[in-house]
């Protein structure tokens, strides 16, 4: 093809006829030329500098477009559609697990103290660790003849509804998307919490069923919040974006255990169930006009922010409209984050039930203290949580650490550190402060587990994270039915020496997951997940 500079001047060997006019046009040849160059340069300089390819062949291919995956050419993290829906979804799981707590803090106030005096299982091994505090308090609230294994039926029917729902809540949520799914149920969640005092007045049969609806509602969001992370979250944010979320779950449970007893003292225990109904209502309006699926379908999110994240993604979803079941249940990767989600809840769900009870009966800290101490242990995960995803992303995107490399360790300290601490803090016997340092830091390092396997459902098929979630938290949620039965049949007369039967099995549980994951875990996308059969490793 014939330059477009050669038109303006002779070759070098060319000779012209008239030696002046030559040398008046050399000037402008010469400027043309740099000209020419300097637009090509610019536009390679700009392809480059984009985290997608070129819509054509440069004439020069010399500079390589930079990777999508870039850290340096992430879309800026300020007033962003990701971080705007992972915020969002943090005081989403807050709301969630304030109405999900709330009761087993107002049902103390809910019952007549006649009829739980009977069922005092209080043990004398330590001595009482401080005076109780007299604290003028409401006694409006209507009062319930319910014995120990009524309130347990109460608190337990939770989980019925809650194992139910979830498997489909990450099936439709990959079919449909999870915006309104995670919402609905939110919102259904706390329209039936705005009805417990009413329910409890008709009797234990309807608070039990309420309840049940309640672990319906709550089933789908953790599916339905991993399916729409399968479309916003880049590879390389991952940690940091599921961290956030997830965390509000924990600042929840911070913040609700005192609060509901404040209401319960000083107003009576129907407020609570009002209090964080309401809450639940406004958040969700946020979530419907706010949030989108999709980033194609975001209505303020940038050009660049969009095209950012499709790239990220686009060689690790899927476009199969059939679920491979078969392949997926036969994945031994997956059945590495069942058990270790199964050994986690093991002791989460039974320090999230019976901390204040072991506090009450065992430690006797009063009832003031008891609220307290039991939320801190949560306060310590939740910042865990925030700062490991941190971590986790910089390992992989700054210092190239594999992905399974920092899942693996994550979930190594995320289930072995807790484990020691737990049997370090059944063997201390009643040293107040140790116990509650112990418990702290027990619970504080599974916030680790939240980069962990906690969202490797996400690395290994991100089309079906939503699904995946689904089948591991059904069984993760078998814990919060059988822990607390079991490890209550363990301790009948409260000594110390069962609770540290109780903390050891918790303990060993631990220990099996985390080996087991850390044996058969993976960090790519599996083959059966994606329709080319071209896994994506990060």
């Amino acid at each position: 093809m014939k330059s477009p500079v050669s038109d303006l001047a002779p070759s070098d060997g060319e000779e012209g006829s008239d030696r002046t006019p030559l040398l008046q046009r050399a000037p402008r040849a010469e400027t043309a030329r740099q000209a020419l160059l300097f637009m090509e340069f610019s536009r390679q300089e700009y392809w480059s500098e984009l985290p997608f390819p070129p819509p054509g062949d440069l004439p020069n291919p010399g500079i390589k477009p930079a990777s999508p995956a870039s850290p340096e050419l992430a879309a800026p993290v300020c007033c962003s559609a990701r971080y705007n829906l992972a915020f969002l979804s943090f005081f989403g799981f807050f709301v969630l697990y304030s109405l999900r707590v709330n009761l087993s803090v107002a049902l103390v106030d809910m019952v007549d103290s006649n009829t739980t005096a009977k069922d005092n299982r209080t043990s004398y091994e330590c001595a009482e660790h401080s005076a109780p505090i007299k604290v003028l308090r409401n006694q409006t609230g209507k009062k319930y003849q319910w014995d120990a294994e009524t309130q347990g039926w109460i608190l337990g029917s939770f989980f019925y509804g809650y194992i139910i729902t979830q498997i489909p809540g990450g099936y439709v949520a990959s079919r449909s998307g999870g915006k309104l799914l995670l919402g609905f149920g939110i919102l259904g969640t706390a329209v039936f919490t705005l009805f417990t005092p009413l329910a409890a007045d008709f009797g234990f049969g309807a608070l039990v069923a309420l309840r049940a609806l309640e672990g319906l509602g709550e089933g789908v969001t953790f599916p339905a919040m991993h399916a729409m992370w399968s479309s916003w979250a880049p590879p390389l944010e991952r940690s940091k974006l599921l961290s956030i979320s997830y965390a509000g779950a924990q600042l929840g449970t911070v913040v609700s255990l005192p609060l509901s007893g404040v209401i319960c003292y000083y107003m009576n225990w129907t407020y609570v169930f009002y209090f964080f109904g309401l809450v639940g209502i406004i958040w969700f309006i946020l979530w419907i006009c706010l949030v989108s699926d999709t980033p194609e379908t975001h209505k303020t999110i940038t050009p660049y922010e969009k095209e950012y994240i499709l790239s990220s993604l686009k060689n690790q979803l899927s476009s199969q409209k059939s679920v491979p079941w078969i392949p997926m249940l036969k994945s031994l990767p997956l059945w590495a984050i069942v058990v270790a989600h199964f050994s986690y809840n093991w002791t989460f769900y039974t320090l999230l039930t019976l901390l204040p009870t072991y506090m009450k009966e065992v430690l006797r800290f009063n009832i003031q203290e008891n609220g307290f101490l039991s939320a801190v242990p949560y306060l310590g995960c939740w910042l865990c949580m925030i700062l490991s995803g941190q971590a986790a992303d910089n390992l992989r995107a700054r210092w190239n650490f594999s992905t399974l490399w920092v899942r693996r360790v994550f979930s190594l300290i995320g289930m072995i550190g807790p484990a020691i601490f737990l049997v370090a803090a059944g063997f201390i016997g009643c040293d107040y402060s140790l116990a509650v340092a112990f418990l702290t830091i027990s619970t504080t390092l599974g916030g680790f587990c939240s980069s962990g396997f906690s969202i490797n459902h996400l690395d290994i098929a991100p089309s079906y994270a939503g699904i995946l979630l689904g089948i591991t938290n059904t069984f993760a949620t078998i814990p919060g039915m059988i822990g607390p039965i079991i490890a209550r049949s363990l301790t009948p007369e409260n000594t110390i020496g069962e609770w540290q039967t109780v903390f050891c099995i918790a303990a060993a549980i631990n220990v099996f997951g985390a080996i087991f994951f850390t044996l058969f875990a993976k960090g790519e996308v599996q083959n059966w997940a994606i329709s080319d059969h071209r896994g994506h490793r990060n």
